[in-house]
């Protein structure tokens, strides 16, 4: 049986009076690419730390690959990149790189590193001269010059510019998908976590509130969209007026409806004979869903709460 890539159990990291994780449990097989998303302060950098074991759970246990983080046996296949690294003084790109291939047996080769993360044209600047986005690319050539088998990444494209993260996502996407690779990643950028992640494991105030694929995290928000264009005898009060609507977004007179029940909105509208057009019917973006769902448990806290 092939060990998941990530084990995490009934782990639990309390700071004094403060939990930041609670009782979190995931596994992660190999080959699989997951985004771990939340609020600030939803416990996800605590999580990653642990995850590496950079610290250790109050309760629970981690493993990597069957091994506890710390244990050389995951570490030589782990490869990691965090939102916070200090670069030597002194030290060219491709001496940093070069520097990090000798800590492994059998590491990527440097023109491949520097090529993979777009830098070739900088392996002779000192690396702490070079730009926020620069070193983001550099940290990611350091964090796959062992070749692993497992990354870790924490907002890997903080201080990138658009054209940047694209290039980057390619890169980091093939070099996963190619060598059945095991990717964890935490990001802000929702639309990044969509076209990249076959799994979403959702935390807010350090548990888990929902995990799956994309499609399940979609479902399990309940959000579908109706769009149409108003016509100049539709108004705004008319579109209050319809049964089940969540929200309503207007640009100009395309109309965007958020609401749980998508076929009774539309029957509405066609029985009070609503001058509208060019209906389409959306499930809507993660960004949608993650909104919904922290929402969602946000009132169900509340409810306890009153009770």
């Amino acid at each position: 049986m092939v060990s998941a890539a990530i084990s995490v159990e009934h782990v639990s990291k309390r700071f004094q009076s403060v939990r930041a994780v609670d009782d979190v449990t995931f596994h992660v097989q190999p080959g699989t690419i997951v985004a771990l998303l939340g609020p600030n302060g939803a416990g996800k950098t605590t999580l990653i730390s642990m995850i590496l074991g950079l610290s250790r759970p109050t309760e629970g246990a981690v493993h990597l690959f069957g091994h506890p983080p710390r244990h050389p046996a995951a570490r030589e296949r782990l490869g990691v990149m965090l939102q916070h690294v200090t670069l030597p003084q002194n030290v060219k790109v491709k001496e940093l790189v070069e520097w990090f291939r000798s800590f492994y047996r059998e590491p990527v080769s440097a023109p491949h590193l520097l090529r993979m993360a777009g830098i070739e044209h900088l392996a002779d600047r000192e690396a702490v001269k070079l730009s926020g986005g620069e070193q983001r690319r550099l940290q990611f050539a350091l964090a796959m010059a062992g070749n692993p088998s497992l990354l870790v990444m924490d907002e890997p494209t903080t201080g990138m510019d658009v054209e940047s993260r694209r290039a980057f996502w390619n890169s980091l996407r093939n070099f996963v998908h190619d060598g059945g690779r095991t990717l964890l990643l935490t990001t802000h950028h929702l639309e990044e976590a969509e076209s990249v992640a076959d799994r979403v494991i959702l935390l807010k105030q350090g548990r888990v509130i929902a995990d799956g694929s994309l499609a399940d995290i979609k479902a399990q928000a309940g959000n579908r969209f109706v769009s149409f264009v108003a016509g100049p005898r539709c108004t705004k009060e008319q579109i209050a007026a319809l049964p089940h609507v969540r929200d309503v977004r207007y640009s100009g007179r395309h109309v965007r409806i958020q609401t749980d029940r998508p076929d009774d909105v539309l029957r509405a509208i066609i029985l009070r004979d609503l001058d509208a057009s060019s209906f389409e019917v959306s499930q809507g973006a993660l960004e949608d869903a993650f909104v919904a769902l922290t929402d969602l448990d946000r009132g169900l806290e509340e409810g306890s709460a009153r009770r």
